[in-house]
């Protein structure tokens, strides 16, 4: 049996350290008072008895003073609970030592894991992971409840991103890029006008990208349409020039190719600006910035022309890729890109259709860009197409003042998840009592949240000047609290959700794509959905439902529920949870039917949600990826594609991924051996035992390799 210390480690249980415990109460109290060392083995024997595979300190020292009050020994289980008392004081002094110890010594595999962008061995890197230790340490010592903190450690929900909340900082937003650029802004303290140029607004932006990075801790994104006013001021500068110089000299012919050679020369180095930029430069935490380019055409726009260059340049230079250090073409980690398919571009004889067919040509090579479908997005958001945040999700609409939509300038407050199928582990698959629990657990989130919320409240606009003061978010006097920016809807709080199919499962016993199992899960999603509304209108705050991309948050709770419950088919025999609402991969699913059944889930899950499809050596299978995005136009609002063969995120190779000599996964075009950056179709069988350190192996290499 392991048992979880509370800053999260694991050790091996001991049932001389209970024996200790209880032996030092009874040495301060009367003879009388004392547990008998039957007593004593009889608490051991049914925590033993109790057959967890995991199970939190919190629990033994809760299970210890019952079993003390039963034997009726009430004064030894008081001088119990004040030693467990005075042991917490001297926990709060520091418990932060040996977590920082490891990072420095490079021995944390947890952190190691954590973000694939970020160099746990920089000292960049480490800085800001050491800060993120002692701010996780802090808020569940102190800033949190302590029952908000038990629910996170024992896997009832995840309060995501403990190591920022210790900060006045959010999560993630749109950054007012038109703004900035349209009316200056102001960073360093010193002032940058609106630029005259393509050039020039590339290189602005991709310095507000980083500043705006560095002042939270989730992803940002900037729409596009907003450059295309500076390449036709670009344009109109060439001509100009070019008018002056040669005019009466040359046919206009002449002059029109020699300006539109200079537009696409600029056009080029400003768009190679912001990826190599966005890419090279490091924010104060110690990775590249996280950004998602918005490509949207709107058939309003004045500058649609401009734009249209502009979109296609970026997904050229995408499907190009970025030279690394051995002057290998890799695909880049930034920016994300998301390309919105309308009337004009869906493949349906448009006008902008080839942009579409460049953008699926990149998706093949580079997985991006995802898509967005404007017309069920317009169903879903009061008419309205805009981006989703860094971290996949979206707002809920809003109206200023003068009754017009806003989106850009909006932030997310924070996050926090809710384990679904542990609720119905501990209601025993009871569906009465599901329902029960199911709010019990909810109102937890809602705590949870609240506490985001309270966290934030107060913050002056000094804290970060760029987003409060000079535009990425709003523009306040120095010295003023961001309080109205966090009410009225102005921005969200998120409630995530993990594993509606293992739910399903485990209520109904089918999976939430059978007729019975999609009605209960349905109805799971509305319940969530109704309770974010309810909270909404309680307290006038933006409570929105959402679909959590979090990949390492599915292998927790199952992790965990697994250690608890033992292995259960088709829930924790997997050694993970299904991501949201997503149908189960195992499942006998069509590409196509798979986002039309998604579809109705996104379709509730409206503060943010992604469906996505694996398809096998997707550079060969463009004209079948073709289909599948003229059905997402038709059918659902957000997907990305997937591939289901080897690949490699470095180099692009979608050849097979080799074991070394050294059992690694590596890429033998390009030597890349980290795994967080490649796809290996080739899976473990889902051995769960003990795994073993192999001679000269780490632990997790071992047991994947011989478990092939």
């Amino acid at each position: 049996m392991k048992v979880i210390k509370r800053n999260g480690k694991e050790v091996y249980y001991d049932k001389s350290k209970i024996e200790t415990a209880i032996s030092k109460a009874n040495a301060e109290v009367e003879p009388k008072q004392r547990a008998s060392k039957a007593q004593i083995a009889k608490i051991i024997d049914y925590i033993e008895s109790l057959n967890r595979k995991r199970i939190l300190v919190e629990d033994i020292q809760d299970i210890i003073e019952q079993k003390l009050m039963e034997f009726k020994k009430f004064e030894l289980a008081k001088t119990y609970i004040v030693y467990r008392y005075n042991r917490a004081l001297v926990r709060k002094a520091n418990t932060t030592d040996e977590s920082i110890l490891s990072l420095i010594r490079n021995e944390n595999k947890e952190l190691e894991s954590e973000n694939s962008n970020k160099d746990v061995c920089l000292a960049s890197t480490q800085r800001d992971y050491m800060a993120g230790e002692v701010s996780k340490d802090i808020t569940k010592r102190i800033l949190l409840p302590e029952k908000i903190t038990k629910a996170h450690e024992d896997g009832l929900i995840h309060f995501h991103d403990m190591d920022y909340f210790i900060q006045p900082i959010f999560n993630c937003c749109l950054v007012n890029i038109g703004d900035m650029l349209d009316n200056g802004t102001v960073m360093n303290g010193k002032m940058i006008e609106s630029p005259k140029s393509f050039q020039v607004a590339c290189t602005v932006t991709t310095q507000i990208i980083a500043a705006v990075a560095s002042n939270q801790y989730g992803g940002q994104s900037v729409e596009v349409k907003h450059l295309g006013k500076y390449l036709r001021k670009s344009r109109d500068k060439f001509y100009k020039k070019i008018l002056d110089k040669y005019e009466g000299k040359v046919d206009e012919k002449l002059i029109e190719s020699m300006v539109n050679d200079r537009v696409k020369e600029e056009l080029a180095a400003g768009v190679q600006t912001i990826q190599y930029q966005i890419n090279t430069l490091m924010t104060t935490n110690g990775q590249a910035p996280f950004v998602t380019l918005f490509l949207n055409l709107e058939k309003d726009d004045p500058y649609i022309e401009e734009n249209a260059m502009i979109i296609e340049e970026i997904l050229k230079q995408r499907y190009q890729g970025i030279k690394n250090e051995k002057g290998v073409y890799i695909t880049p980690a930034f920016p994300k890109l998301v390309y919105v398919l309308d009337e004009h571009n869906c493949l349906r004889g448009g006008k902008y259709d080839y942009l579409t067919k460049l953008a699926v040509k990149c998706s093949s090579k580079r997985m991006y860009p995802d898509y967005i479908s404007a017309k069920k997005m317009r169903e879903n958001y009061e008419g309205n197409v805009f981006s989703p945040m860094g971290c996949r999700s979206f707002l809920s609409p809003w109206k200023d003042e003068n009754g017009n939509y806003k989106f850009e300038g909006r932030f997310n407050q924070g996050v926090v998840s809710l384990n679904l199928p542990r609720i119905a582990l501990d209601a025993k698959q009871d569906e009465e009592k599901f329902w029960k629990l199911f709010d019990e657990r909810l109102d937890l989130c809602y705590e949870a949240l609240m506490c985001r919320h309270h966290s934030l409240l107060g913050t002056l606009s000094d804290t970060s000047p760029v987003h409060w003061q000079y535009g990425a978010i709003a523009r306040l006097p120095k010295g003023e609290k961001i309080d109205k920016l966090l009410k009225n809807g102005y921005s969200t709080l998120s409630l995530g959700y993990i594993g509606i199919f293992e739910t399903t499962k485990l209520i109904k016993g089918v999976s939430h794509t059978d007729p019975e199992g999609k009605k209960f899960a349905l109805k799971v999603m509305k319940h969530m959905n109704q309770a974010c509304a309810k909270w909404k209108k309680e307290t006038g705050l933006g409570f929105a439902l959402y679909g959590t991309p979090a990949e390492s948050l599915c292998y927790r709770f199952a992790r965990i529920d697994r250690d608890k419950y033992g292995i259960i088919k088709d829930v924790t025999d997997k050694g993970y949870y299904t991501n949201s609402y997503h149908v189960d991969v195992r499942q006998k699913i069509d590409a196509f039917q798979k986002f039309e059944f998604e579809s109705e889930f996104q379709n509730i899950s409206t503060g943010g949600a992604i469906s996505y499809v694996e398809v096998p050596n997707m550079a060969h299978n463009l004209e079948a990826m073709e289909e599948v995005v003229k059905f997402i136009y038709d059918n659902i609002q957000y997907a990305e594609f997937n591939t289901k063969s080897d690949y490699c995120h470095v180099c692009g190779w979608d050849g097979e991924i080799i074991i070394n000599d050294n059992l690694e996964w590596e890429c033998p075009n390009c030597g890349n051996k980290d795994k967080n950056k490649m796809n290996v179709t080739r899976r473990t069988c889902g051995y769960l035992g003990e795994h073993f350190w192999n001679e000269g192996k780490t632990k997790e290499i071992a047991s994947r390799v011989l478990h092939l």
